[in-house]
């Protein structure tokens, strides 16, 4: 049988491992799933009867080197930073791997040797990045084909809560790493082009300068910029494109209420906070505040953001607990990060019961025999429950699919790199609509890039 080396048993990985099972007696397949955490790897594996779960820590050299030394090809659902060590050991044992995240400069560093072997490191192959991948640069290259110039590329992405769960004020809830939502847009200005002019938004002003996106059957949503949209200029080949941003999607509200943490300070994960294991939720929010002999912590916040006690960000913050005395943080040395991520915890999870959502929304501009136009390109999934989610569906699959593509000789392009060629992106692109995970896609009067109504 052809073995197949799943590392990490995480969230994201259920989807991708129930695929490799349903495709293991057509494709001869064995599929092993290595984890830090044996209970974890069983629970995946679901006593399938071609698939084993074994223990497996990144860190042991030898058990890893075992493991690896052993498959037919990797793939990697491990956090970032830990991908290099597999990597390295692949190349060593002339194996190719698979996995979601952004190519490192360590990964990269690579590429002449796993071509020289002959081997395939595929990366950024999840759904952000990985479909937004795909999905742009079928519709970037068809317009290419075409004969069209690119004047305009937006892209979003945004993991929600599906509408029948959406039961907050916030009309939100944790569907991936709650600590990436928290720090998110931290660590230097939003970068992109609008019009030819490149644009900068500090973190302080970036959850107050939007987008609003419509959605057929799904409403309004609003979306605010990634940190840099210019770092796939050149992958793309839009040297000469005039407005390029790429935002995170959220439900219309969001955002603004979003900015009350950033502008208290409470996303900080620079510093951490004296006595914080004995503080209550209360203590923490008044921590940012002015001390007052005589005012509370709520009418000094209120005055402090300017938040009329009709406003429904004011609902918000209450439906969040930040003014209780009881409920403590409980977590020692902890950055203001850490503990709003504790407090968000307490109401943002998903039942068990509940679905997630994912939206994904492409804007294209173009030029073609003199005219100005433009593609319109929609994509939702809706999760199944908390352990087959939206998330795991858009992350998982294409990492399957590109493994199974490699493995069988369908993917044959050696090096280091992100599924921007058309052998990589057609066939995955034309499976995943079998899996629901489907373009709409509608022409429209070219607008271009001006969300706020303002020249220049």
């Amino acid at each position: 049988m052809r073995k197949i080396l799943v590392i990490g048993a995480g969230k994201s990985t259920a989807v991708l491992i129930k695929y490799f099972q349903d495709k293991s007696v057509l494709e001869n397949l064995h599929i092993t799933i290595g984890d830090i955490s044996l209970e974890n790897a069983k629970k995946l594996a679901n006593k399938h009867p071609n698939t084993v779960a074994i223990r497996l820590d990144v860190f042991d050299t030898d058990s890893r080197k075992e493991a690896i030394k052993n498959a037919d090809i990797i793939v990697s659902m491990l956090p970032a930073r830990f991908h290099i060590e597999v990597a390295k050991d692949c190349l060593s044992y002339n194996k190719s791997m698979v996995t979601a995240s952004y190519v490192s400069p360590e990964m990269q560093e690579l590429d002449s040797e796993v071509r020289k072997k002959g081997l395939i490191f595929m990366n950024e192959i999840g759904v952000d990045p990985g479909i937004d991948h795909m999905s742009a640069m079928q519709v970037i290259d068809r317009i290419r084909n075409q004969g069209g110039k690119l004047i305009l590329f937006e892209s979003f992405t945004g993991g929600l809560v599906a509408p029948e769960s959406d039961t907050n004020l916030w009309n939100y809830k944790f569907t991936w790493n709650p600590r990436n939502v928290v720090v998110a847009g931290q660590g230097g200005a939003a970068e992109f082009l609008q019009e030819g002019t490149y644009k900068y938004i500090p973190y302080h002003k970036l959850f107050r300068r939007t987008e609003f996106l419509e959605v057929e059957g799904y409403g309004r949503f609003e979306a605010y910029a990634n940190r840099n949209s210019l770092k796939y200029q050149k992958i793309y080949g839009l040297d000469d494109i005039l407005t390029l941003y790429r935002g995170t999607i959220r439900r219309v509200g969001f955002s603004r209420a979003w900015n009350t943490f950033v502008q208290l300070g409470m996303t900080a994960d620079d510093y951490t906070i004296a006595n914080s294991e004995h503080m209550s939720y209360r203590d923490f929010t008044n921590s940012f505040l002015a001390y007052s002999p005589t005012d509370s912590v709520e009418l000094k916040l209120r005055h402090y953001l300017k938040i009329d006690q009709d406003d429904i960000m004011w609902d918000k913050l209450l439906e969040l607990d930040l003014f209780n005395p009881n409920k403590k943080v409980q977590i020692a040395n902890a950055t203001p990060a850490q503990i709003l991520q504790k407090i968000l915890m307490d109401e943002w999870l998903l039942a068990e019961d509940e679905k997630d959502m994912i939206v994904m929304y492409h804007k294209f501009g173009y030029e073609l025999n003199g005219e100005r136009k433009q593609i319109d390109a929609t994509m939702v999934s809706i999760g199944d429950d908390q352990t087959y989610t939206a998330m795991a569906r858009t992350v998982g699959l294409p990492v399957a699919m590109a493994a199974l593509r490699i493995l069988n000789k369908k993917i044959t392009t050696p090096g280091v790199q992100i599924p921007i060629a058309e052998e990589v992106y057609t066939p995955i692109l034309k499976e995943l609509e079998e899996y629901g995970i489907i373009f709409k896609e509608e022409e429209k009067e070219y607008l271009g890039y001006n969300p706020d109504g303002v020249k220049g």
